[in-house]
């Protein structure tokens, strides 16, 4: 009997500031059935006005987490995929935990931190874009 995965999903980028917290948000919006989570490597600011902003606008406000966490605050052994948004975080995924190499994916997102409001608005929907094809996946298990 074939039945639906309830897939974990970690996004990770630099300070869990911009990116990770808002993929987090948006897959959470598009698929409620997922456990999803996000983390960065460094924590040391809140998480962007731009992004509340920005998922205000997606009607998923309610979906964002109240503060950036570290990635040291997680079990990354525990989740199915690990989105890292540039190569060096997966490095950083990696010196963690080496047995979760087969979890990983890059999606090579530059940092929006210090960019101009229209840059990042492109990366936000390069985001957004990337979510929604993450999110129509359909994980089974045999």
């Amino acid at each position: 009997m074939r039945g639906l995965i309830k897939l974990k999903v970690l996004f990770v980028c630099s300070g869990n500031v911009y990116r990770s917290p808002l993929a987090e948000a948006l897959l959470r919006k598009l698929r409620p059935d997922w456990i999803v989570d996000s983390a960065g490597l460094r924590i040391v600011l809140p998480i962007a006005e731009e992004v509340k902003e920005y998922l205000k606008e997606e009607n998923a406000l309610d979906l964002l987490k109240k503060r950036p966490e570290g990635l040291w605050e997680k079990r990354l052994i525990e989740y199915d995929l690990i989105v890292a948004m540039e190569p060096i975080h997966k490095d950083y995924i990696l010196k963690l935990c080496p047995q979760c190499r087969n979890k990983i994916v890059v999606w090579n997102i530059p940092d929006p931190y210090l960019m101009d409001k229209s840059d990042m608005q492109k990366i936000f929907h390069q985001i957004k874009a990337k979510v929604t094809e993450l999110a129509s996946l359909q994980p089974q298990v045999y």
